[in-house]
């Protein structure tokens, strides 16, 4: 059975937004921007270990992010994103583990060095808990996308509750060896509080829900489209010139996908190459390590 993703519909945002809007006062645009030095610490890379490959791209700092001034982020779903810095880029997997095509993709981000963070099926990551491990074990921070990719639009209240409660249970029990089941209980304490909706699809009720659980929403600035078929080149293509206009930002991409195994080495080239740095994100209550930090410059 696939879990990978077929499509991501693109006209979300304003419908998103509107939700978001509804619970969110006017005056909290302004209160949200003059909380966000206060509430991110930036931690730059400069006492990290080197990355023992010299002109890789590396990881360029970490930034932590508390879900209490940060409760939704991604241009394309909700109206604010993460404070990025003119070419700074986050890279973000959907749909893992996948055995055929994660490791090459891990493979190709260990090469330059960067750390990204990857949303995790939750049945598939109790598939291939020793994969799941592997991305920990490398660095990369472990997020959530529920237990079986559905559209939590179209379930009832409870089955969507419970959709994402076991999607997160499975990935703690993968990386950990342990988690609850209990109802609720998983889903408010997960060890990194990041969640993604399978196609940024979402429901009032569930937003104010993750909301008071204090994890993180995460939408994208930018895609590669690469739930559509298509060469590693055009791909490529495809995704620099977004990249070109929009210049910064959260991206979005998919492990399980071939063509995207496929275009990553050269996508991470042209990052290097055209001046951009990575940003690893971890959330505000996480300890940073020298292995969370690598940059080779």
């Amino acid at each position: 059975m696939s879990y990978r993703c077929t499509h991501y519909p693109i006209g979300n945002a304003k419908r998103n937004a509107k939700y978001v809007q509804r619970r969110m006062p006017l005056k909290f645009s302004t209160a949200f921007y003059a909380a966000i030095a206060a509430s991110m610490i930036w931690t730059t890379a400069a006492q990290a270990a080197e990355c023992p490959r010299k002109g890789a791209l590396g990881t360029s700092r970490v930034l932590r992010v508390d879900a209490a001034t940060f409760p939704r982020v991604g241009l394309k779903s909700f109206p604010q994103t993460l404070p990025l810095g003119d070419h700074e880029v986050v890279l973000t997997f959907d749909d893992g583990p996948w055995s055929g095509t994660t490791p090459k993709v891990l493979a190709a981000l260990a090469h330059e060095c960067v750390l990204a963070t990857f949303f995790l099926i939750g049945k598939p990551a109790s598939e291939h808990p020793e994969l799941v491990r592997r991305i920990a074990a490398q660095g990369h921070t472990i997020a959530h996308h529920t237990w079986s990719h559905p559209n939590i639009k179209y379930l009832k209240p409870d089955a969507a509750t419970a959709e994402i409660d076991k999607g997160i249970a499975a990935v703690e029990k993968a990386v950990h060896g342990t988690a609850t089941t209990a109802p609720g209980i998983a889903m408010a304490n997960p060890t990194t509080p990041f969640f993604r909706y399978p196609y940024f699809e979402m429901t009032p009720a569930t937003l104010d829900l993750l909301q008071k659980r204090g994890i993180t929403v995460f939408g994208a600035d930018l895609w590669a489209s690469d739930w559509e078929p298509m060469k590693p080149a055009q791909q490529l293509k495809l995704l620099t010139d977004r990249l070109r206009i929009a210049r910064k930002g959260i991206i979005l991409l998919h492990d399980p996908k071939a063509q995207t195994a496929a275009m990553l080495p050269a996508f991470l080239r042209y990052l290097r190459n055209n001046h951009y740095r990575v940003v690893h994100l971890v959330p505000a209550t996480a300890a940073t390590t020298a292995a969370s930090t690598q940059n080779p410059k």
